[in-house]
């Protein structure tokens, strides 16, 4: 697993190139995601602390067959903009960074392991690619916010 610069370090400063290991806007995710299919969002302590655990379904306590994940790549159903695909996709898992602060959104790839409880991809033997900025969240909660019925099911 290749680690990041410094994926601790938040320089709110800094544009989207100033650093490839970060990621600062929709706008480059979309980018990136259309150039390298297969990329993963996980909320996590972050790729070194992923590599000495695995994921657990916290309800049977069972320790899972990789990390789980959240895909970045549009199902073949989506005909809307690949950003509000992306948006929902960051904002599904948002709670846990904000419920544990040591926790950050990261984009990964690895290689499919199976389904976790929730039916999320599991994920072994993964690279880290980025992290992902605060801007880019928060854009994403905005986009999520503007354009989605948000946090709404079949019986709201």
């Amino acid at each position: 697993m290749s680690e990041p610069t410094d994926p601790g370090r938040d320089d709110r400063r800094a544009n989207e190139t100033d650093d490839p290991a970060r990621i600062a806007s929709m706008t480059e995710l979309a980018r990136r995601v259309r150039s390298e299919p297969g990329l993963h969002v996980r909320y996590s302590e972050g790729p070194d602390s992923d590599a000495s655990q695995r994921s657990v379904d916290t309800e049977s306590g069972l320790d899972l067959p990789g990390l789980s994940v959240n895909p970045l790549d549009a199902e073949g159903w989506w005909t809307r903009p690949l950003e509000d695909w992306l948006a929902r996709q960051l904002c599904q898992y948002r709670h846990l960074a904000e419920k544990n602060p040591d926790r950050f959104a990261w984009v990964l790839r690895g290689t499919h392991a199976g389904r976790g409880p929730d039916c999320e991809p599991l994920l072994r033997d993964v690279e880290f690619v980025a992290r992902l900025d605060d801007r880019l969240l928060e854009e994403a909660e905005r986009r999520y916010a503007e354009n989605f019925n948000a946090r709404r099911g079949p019986e709201d």
